[in-house]
Parts: structure tokens; sequence; C-alpha cells
């Protein structure tokens, strides 16, 4: 493909504006247009980035015929748009999280392979500045054996339907981004907080590592992002500790017995890096490319899958009490 692919973006929602704001903004994409439940707010949209706004998916797909779909929907709304999607044949960029049952991913999974659909998953947090260098020093061997390895992270609500939209929404990303640094999850241990509005608010798992590593995850609907700290990402290994503060915010590098450490955090002119919406950009550079080449996804819809699986794990732990192992299949 030379000419510019033809994009279109199913949300009008609020993170779907980032979605719309980097097709509408990269000279190798067109963006042909937003889909919405409501027509107001579509239009709205699609004014705001130059398209065309449609509530019909099939006369969207249809009058636009799109290369690339990338949807951005409730969080529990995913299956059916996606399912249809995948039926038309389209290649996808879909939000996290995939969807919040097992056999409705493995259904979408299933139907992507036998179609040879292109199917990626926006796991942007692998491209913050501060992950991608922490994995440059993981690989290179500067931590040693990574021996336990933290994630934290807490905010607002954003509360829907289910009981697990904590577990299932938000902390799919500690889910992934630990497997992506550390290899895979063998086993896990959950305690959950009491329902609050319907939801399991707060959060507590130990995780076992097939590298031998063990691990924590803390996550809570009941804190702030506006506080400093909300994310907070530790790998410590044999030689060394890498930290991650706030995502995008700073990495810091220490070796073990000495006083001095290495930091990385953005400069003053490099906006880019210090962005969390940047982030996106990154992964949209890196599915763009793929894409173009017939190459896999950067970022596939397993792993989707694979944080679903690991969230059901965490939940039929706390119901038993039991730790639950955990093997990819």
């Amino acid at each position: 493909m030379t000419a510019a692919l033809k994009v279109a973006v199913v949300g009008a929602g609020g993170w779907g504006t980032q979605h719309a704001r980097i097709f509408a903004g990269r000279a190798d994409t067109d963006l042909v247009g937003v889909l919405g439940r409501n027509p107001e707010r579509t239009a709205a949209r699609a004014a705001a980035f130059g398209t065309r706004p449609y509530t019909d998916l099939a006369i969207m797909l249809e009058r636009e015929r799109p290369d690339l779909v990338s949807v951005c929907l409730p969080n529990e709304d995913h299956y059916e748009v996606t399912l249809r999607l995948i039926e038309a044949g389209i290649a996808l960029l879909v939000e996290k999280p995939l969807v919040f049952e097992l056999n409705q991913a493995d259904s979408l999974i299933d139907s992507a392979e036998r179609a040879g659909i292109f199917f990626a998953i926006n796991f942007n947090h692998r491209y913050a500045e501060p992950v991608v260098r922490a994995k440059a020093a993981i690989d290179a061997g500067e931590l040693g054996e990574l021996n336990f390895l933290t994630w934290r992270f807490g905010g607002e609500p954003n509360l829907g339907a289910s009981a697990h939209g904590n577990l299932i929404e938000t902390q799919c990303h500690g889910f992934d981004l630990l497997e992506h640094l550390a290899g895979p999850i063998t086993s896990l241990t959950a305690q959950f907080g009491p329902l609050v509005d319907g939801s399991h608010r707060d959060l507590a798992l130990t995780l076992g590592f097939a590298s031998g590593a063990v691990g924590t995850m803390l996550g809570s609907y009941g804190s702030s992002y506006a506080y400093p700290g909300s994310q907070l990402v530790e790998l410590n290994g044999t030689l060394g500790r890498a930290t991650i503060e706030d995502t995008v915010r700073r990495l810091t590098i220490s070796k073990s017995g000495d006083d001095v450490a290495r930091v990385w955090q953005a400069g003053y002119f490099d906006d880019e890096a210090r962005s969390f919406h940047g982030t996106f950009d990154r992964h949209v550079e890196a599915v763009i490319t793929a894409l173009r080449a017939g190459a896999p996804p950067p970022v596939h819809a397993t792993a989707g899958r694979r944080a679903l699986q690991l969230a059901q794990a965490a939940i039929t732990s706390n119901e038993t009490g039991r730790r639950i192992e955990t093997p990819m299949d």
C-alpha cells in the first residue's frame, strides 16, 4: 500500500477523541468516518476532525470501504461490533479490554484467524519511553535475573455493569505490561475489597512467574489520578532495579550496591515523550507500519485474551481463597 490508508473510528466518546485525532493528523491515513450512537455528538466529533458522521455501521462500511477500523466503545460493548467488523473482513485496532468473557474472546480471535484478519489491541503502555528503556535494560542483562516485580495503579472509578471493571478494563494494562517485561505469569492469588456501588473498588494480587520471579499488583478505583505516583512499576533484579513512575514521568535504574542512580525524564522540549497520549501515537505508528508490510500486529488481540484469562483466574482465586495456576493456552 502506498496511498493513504482509509481509516474509520467506531466510537465518539472521550478516548475516541484520541483515535480521531491520530488518524486525522497523519499524512499516511485518511479519516473517512466516525461512527457513534448519539447523532449530535457524532456529528460534532466528525466536524472537529474534518470527516463524515455515521450512526449505522453497515452504511459506513458500504460508503467508505475503510482499510482499517479503530474501535473505541464503552468497555462492555466491544463484542458485537468487533465481531461484525471481523465478519466484514476489515483490519482492526481495538481498545482494551478485548471483552469481559473468555468465550467471547475466543469467538473473536478464532473468527479473525479463520478470516486472516489483522487484529490489534491497544496496550499502549508498552510504548511509553520509560517502559521501552526498561525493557531494553532487562534484555541487555543490566538488572540481572528479575526476582520481584510490583505494579500499582489507582484512580477515580469508571463504573459499568460489571463488578470487575477495575480488574478487567484497567488492571489489564498491568497483566500485559508485567508479562511483556518479565515473561509468563504462571500462578496468582487474589484478595478483593468489598463491593462499593456494585464494583470491587480495590484489589491486591500476588503473582508467580515462569522465571521463578514473584510479583504483586495493587489496583484501586478508590484513589485519584491527580495524586503523584498514581502508577508505579518496580522491576527488581539480582544486579539492579528499575522503577517507572506514572507511565511516562520518570525511569530510574539503580545498580546493586551503588548509591548513584541513572534517571531518564523528558527534557524541556521533549513534550512527546512526557505525554501519555503520545504512547498511543507511537503504537499507531507501529500498527500502520505492520499493516502496510503485511506483518502481524505489534500487539495482537490475543494479548487482550491473555489479560482477560488472568483476570478471570483472579476472580476465581478471590471466590475460592485458593492459588490459581495460569498456564498460557
